[in-house]
Parts: C-alpha cells; sequence; structure tokens
C-alpha cells in the first residue's frame, strides 16, 4: 500500500506559523524609507534652488503676445542669461512692471538703453529705422501722453512691447523698465506640447 509522502510546504499548520511567514516575507526596513525620504527632500532642494537662480516655468496670463505665445501656453524662462549680460532688441522676457500688477508681463524687447524710440504712423521706430519683429502684428499707437516720442530710453533699462500691438498694455504706457525688474528670458514654449518651440538662446 502506497503512503503519501507530507512536504512541509504541504502542512497546513505553516500557513499560521509565524516562524515561517518571518522567513517568507522581508523585514521591515527603517533604513530603506530613510533613503526615499532623504531621496525626496533633494528633490526639493534641487527644485528650489533650480527656481530661485536657473530656470522657472511661467504661465502666459495675457493675449498681449498673440500669436506668437498665446494665453495659457507654458514657457521655460532662463534667470541666469541677465546675470552676465544685458537684454537684446528682440528677446522675448518675463518681468515684474512698475505698476500695482501683482502679475508679471510677458513682452518682447523693442528697445534698448540707449536706444531712441519713436512711433509715427502706425510704425515703430529705433534709431530712426523703422523696425518690425518676427510675429508682431497691428498698428504701433502711443497709449498714454505721459509716454512722449521721440524717447531715448535710460540706461539699465528697456522698451516692452506686446507682439499683438493693439491687445497690450507696455511701455506705451508705463514707460521703459528699469533692467532688475526682469524674471528671466523666454527660451522655450512646452505646452501645448504640440506647439513646442525653442526661441533663440
Amino acid at each position: 500500500m502506497a503512503v503519501k509522502k507530507t512536504y512541509p510546504a504541504d502542512d497546513p499548520r505553516d500557513q499560521h506559523d509565524p516562524l515561517v511567514q518571518s522567513e517568507s516575507e522581508p523585514p521591515f526596513s527603517w533604513r530603506a524609507v530613510l533613503e526615499i525620504i532623504q531621496a525626496l527632500a533633494l528633490a526639493v532642494i534641487i527644485s528650489v534652488i533650480l527656481n530661485l537662480f536657473v530656470v522657472q516655468v511661467t504661465e502666459v496670463r495675457q493675449r498681449s503676445m498673440e500669436s506668437t505665445l498665446l494665453q495659457a501656453d507654458r514657457v521655460l524662462v532662463s534667470k541666469v542669461d541677465y546675470r552676465f549680460g544685458t537684454p537684446e532688441r528682440g528677446d522675448i522676457v518675463v518681468f515684474q512692471p512698475t505698476t500695482d500688477s501683482t502679475i508679471p508681463y510677458v513682452k518682447r524687447v523693442a528697445a534698448v538703453a540707449g536706444d531712441t524710440i519713436d512711433l509715427k504712423d502706425g510704425d515703430l521706430y529705433v534709431n530712426g529705422t523703422k523696425t518690425d519683429y518676427l510675429g508682431a502684428h497691428g498698428v504701433t499707437t502711443p497709449q498714454s501722453p505721459a509716454v512722449a516720442y521721440p524717447l531715448k530710453v535710460p540706461a539699465d533699462s528697456f522698451f516692452a512691447l506686446g507682439d499683438n500691438r493693439q491687445a497690450s498694455s507696455d511701455s506705451r504706457t508705463f514707460g521703459p523698465q528699469p533692467d532688475d525688474r526682469i524674471i528671466g528670458k523666454v527660451i522655450l514654449r512646452f505646452w501645448p506640447f504640440d506647439r513646442l518651440r525653442f526661441f533663440e538662446w
């Protein structure tokens, strides 16, 4: 008569034996938890440093840069460009205007320190030359009697214009802006993804 052999794995008592369970399950490790917390903390610190000193993500809140940038576009802003240089004509910048606005503006640098701006017959003139920037459209007319033309941009300042000239409140309203009001230079539109675009850097 054949006798059925019983193996330890077949013993139903093993299911309730804490010794057997402890051998099959890895022990809880506080060291692993601590390593995860340290990795997360390091990631947060790096993110904060990058956001403060290197790059930041900005959402376009206005329509003043259409159709170069549309409302709700997300852009990557470099904070290092102007630590080693000054704004150049044609740059798209994010800056905090010298107004009571709590929202940073996204505009194009139309003129820099020492340039002379004039607006004639709906056109922009920089240093006596009619100037067009790719993407700009609409007539360029004065907006405020407080800003008279021709206007020389003061030292350490820039003159900002929106590409959507007839739907932009810019330096035509509040005058040239100090360079130190610039948060950074727009280098990339990454959202929406189907409109991904790198700007001159």
